[in-house]
């Protein structure tokens, strides 16, 4: 996106300019690409269109681009409720019972040592003992991993892979 960093300088807009050059947000680009994001809807046009808008139809651009800083002191006031949420939910999770927040990691390597085995450990006991192990039935074992990403991961990684299922990726 270095085509909309560059218009974003050359026509002042300070705030979208510190996002996206990682001035601001730099440990989470989420808030960059969400700011991409409401400059390519406002716009009219998918995120992977904006650098062709911009050589082709500048003035929208532009327009989108001041449209968006006019709204980003509030997307940055979002962004820093969610923070604040996750922080919070953190220092809730460390005063409560250790199963509270355990059972993410534990079901993290559980996950590891089952692909593990089921891609790797299995097939060398194989070969090493010259037996017929069975391996598990990937579906499950993908399903598995499935839900419990959607369920960690808020449902961001399931509405992720949805949008790259639709297309707009």
């Amino acid at each position: 996106m270095n085509a909309v960093l560059a218009l974003a300088a050359q026509i002042g807009v300070p705030l979208i300019k510190q996002v996206l050059s990682g001035r601001i947000g730099a440990p989470n680009a989420d808030l960059a690409g969400d700011v991409v994001e409401a400059i390519a809807r406002r716009a009219g046009v998918g995120v992977g269109e904006l650098p062709d808008l911009i050589d082709r139809d500048q003035p929208r651009a532009v327009d989108a681009l001041r449209a968006t800083e006019a709204a980003m002191p509030e997307m940055l006031a979002l962004y820093a409720q969610g923070l604040e949420g996750q922080f919070a939910l953190l220092q809730a999770e460390q005063k409560g019972h250790w199963l509270g927040w355990a059972w993410r990691p534990a079901m993290m390597w559980l996950l590891a040592f089952l692909w593990l085995w089921q891609l790797v450990i299995l097939h060398v006991a194989n070969a090493i003992w010259k037996v017929a192990l069975p391996p598990a039935d990937s579906t499950t074992l993908l399903g598995l991993t499935s839900v419990y990403m959607a369920l960690y991961m808020g449902g961001h990684t399931l509405k992720d892979a949805m949008r790259v299922v639709r297309g707009r990726a």
